[in-house]
């Protein structure tokens, strides 16, 4: 792995999603390794954000347009000639798809076809991965983790719109890019990503962030729930690494999870309460408690875990940070951000940190 930024030095990497939280993570890297970036996608979703705070819009090409453009995006795709893709442009809230079902379908599926539409009709692409989730299996809260092979069937909205876009993806690879010439087309499937500067709404570290801030308890709506929890670099990088070994090799592409190891899968109430013992370790200005208030809303699975034994084998890939090291990274980032020190240098600091860990592996 140590090659990665050799491999992506002067590389045309077109990014979706660019100014949401983990394309601004991904941009940030891309940039350290002397890409030239692309991105592509809505003004950012929140504010504030970690795109304007992270200050890439004076290092990338930004390009402010919808996926459900389809000739603004062939525009962009015309005007660049990107060598390699990933697509993380997305409608990504389960709760927002509950009250937004067919905006979240347009994005999610027919802005993916778009994307798959463009790279089918420009010759420069080598490489495509398409970022879903770990929602998009049929979840039937098993104690053990889901296998790329499993069936594909979300349940909610966001989930099951994340499902039909691996599909869209498995119908363009079947119907368009068998030749020896076409781009190499894989699918990523991350789990809970956790990481500083994450301002989105009905997350769970946000929340407790947006609450330390107020200085109010931190509510939980669910917290015996088990999810995978990752730092935001951890699937950034197996990205990255796919996106280069099937540049490279087209017998490494297909369909990967990404996810922490089996003792990183947490209930919300434990990552809550390890977030809380962070925290007021970390600082006495404002401590941190949260209070169980389950809400009753809509369907969400229970239990969710994924099986990674094949990016491990085939792509050598290893997380590098476990979920505590994750909590006091995050920790470092918000007490900067809330206390006004630079957020961009801390950010910075945490990549170089991770890349360093990874070259251990």
């Amino acid at each position: 792995m140590s090659n990665l930024a050799e491999f992506y030095k002067g590389k045309k990497v077109l990014i979706t999603g660019h100014t949401g939280f983990k394309g601004a993570w991904i941009c940030k890297m891309l940039t350290k390794f002397g890409s030239q970036v692309i991105g592509y996608a809505l003004e950012p979703p929140t504010n504030p954000n970690i795109f304007d705070i992270s200050g890439l819009s004076g290092h990338i090409d930004s390009i402010i347009g919808d996926i459900q453009n389809y000739d603004e995006l062939f525009k962009v795709f015309q005007n660049f000639k990107p060598e390699i893709v990933i697509h993380m442009a997305a409608q990504p809230i389960v709760r927002e798809s509950y009250k937004n079902p067919l905006y979240t379908y347009s994005v999610n599926v027919m802005g993916t076809a778009n994307i798959l539409e463009c790279i089918r009709n420009t010759d420069s692409v080598k490489s495509f991965v398409n970022v879903t989730t770990d929602k998009v299996y049929l979840n039937r809260e098993w104690d053990w983790g889901y296998r790329e092979n499993e069936e594909l069937n979300g349940y909610d909205p966001y989930s099951n719109s994340k499902s039909c876009s691996e599909l869209v993806t498995s119908s363009y690879l079947k119907s368009f890019f068998q030749d020896e010439e076409a781009p190499a087309v894989s699918t990523c499937r991350a789990g809970n990503v956790i990481g500083g500067g994450d301002f989105a709404a009905d997350r769970i570290i946000p929340d407790c962030i947006r609450a330390v801030k107020r200085g109010t308890h931190i509510i939980v709506r669910n917290p015996y729930s088990t999810r995978p929890y990752q730092h935001v670099l951890e699937p950034v990088v197996a990205y990255l690494l796919l996106a280069m070994k099937q540049y490279q090799d087209k017998t490494y592409a297909g369909n990967y999870n990404i996810g922490p190891s089996e003792e990183d899968c947490w209930t919300t109430g434990d990552i809550v309460t390890l977030f809380c013992n962070k925290w007021n370790a970390a600082t006495d200005k404002v401590k941190a408690k949260w209070v169980d208030e389950y809400d009753g809303g809509p369907h969400e699975a229970n239990f969710l875990k994924l099986d990674c034994s094949k990016i491990k084998t085939k792509l050598k890939w290893e997380p590098v940070w476990n979920v505590e090291t994750a909590i006091e990274k995050i920790i470092d980032w918000s007490i900067a951000y809330l206390y006004g020190d630079n957020c961009n240098i801390i950010m910075e600091q945490q990549i170089d940190e991770y890349l360093k860990g990874l070259l251990k592996i």
